[in-house]
């Protein structure tokens, strides 16, 4: 344990973004488990995140801080490769780097019921693709 608070870690790295895997608690503790363990080294949102609720686009090389659900800290990520994608051309390559899925249909089938529930979804939606590495485990 590292001892330090949220708010030193981000005076110490005053461009890192703060953010939560997932939209539940335990989607949040799940995910955060595949990261710890090298099974997840990629995420995807929707672009909409972005562009109209003003979050800060991954830029390569940044170091971000993803949080538990409680908001304490839990890794610092590094992020090493940023693209963009509509949701119909994911591929198997990237799904199998997030970790979570079984493949292809079930990573569809997860995703339009996460994008259904956080704003909406359509087929040709765009994506933020991120990779990413493990700087710092605050667990």
């Amino acid at each position: 344990m590292t001892g330090q608070t949220l708010q030193q870690i981000i005076d110490a790295n005053p461009e890192a973004e703060t953010f939560r895997f997932g939209d539940s608690a335990r989607l949040c503790v799940d995910i955060l488990a595949l990261v710890r363990a090298g099974q997840k080294t990629a995420t995807c949102e929707a672009m909409r995140a972005y562009t109209q609720e003003g979050d800060a686009l991954p830029v390569v090389g940044r170091r971000d801080v993803a949080l538990n659900w409680d908001g304490s800290p839990a890794l610092m990520l590094e992020t090493v490769e940023v693209t963009t994608r509509r949701f119909d051309e994911m591929d198997e390559a990237f799904v199998a780097a997030q970790g979570e899925f079984r493949d292809l249909a079930h990573w569809r089938e997860g995703y339009r019921a996460y994008f259904t529930r956080n704003g909406g979804f359509s087929e040709d939606m765009e994506l933020m693709c991120e990779r990413f590495c493990v700087v710092e485990d605050y667990a």
